[in-house]
């Protein structure tokens, strides 16, 4: 289930035209990244990755609106951020990786 919103969030990257070339490019290699170690954890806590991969959902569609709430955005990746919390010992990859997409979304967002 996960791996289908991580899928909906690449073409939500793809078709978005306010996004240049290479920031596409930026956010799709960081999805790419982090598929692998999502499968891993959905195997391990299925329903805790469907909450993560919603939330990198949630965040990816505040960074891409047109017309941009700071406020939705911050709360969108604070929930991001949190959802990882706990799993630095058992998943650090995934950790590590969403937070580099928070960023990289929290960027996209100023």
């Amino acid at each position: 289930m996960a791996q289908n919103t991580i899928k909906k969030i690449e073409e939500m990257i793809r078709t978005n035209k306010s996004l240049n070339e290479n920031k596409k490019t930026q956010l799709l290699n960081l999805l790419a990244t982090l598929k692998p170690e999502m499968e891993k954890f959905s195997n391990d806590q299925a329903e805790h990755a469907e909450s993560v991969a919603g939330f990198i959902e949630r965040s990816t569609h505040e960074a891409l609106r047109q017309q941009k709430n700071p406020t939705l955005l911050k709360l969108a990746i604070d929930g991001l951020s949190a959802s990882v919390k706990g799993f630095e010992a058992s998943h650090p990859q995934l950790v590590e990786n969403v937070n580099y997409i928070a960023s990289a979304l929290a960027n996209i967002g100023i």
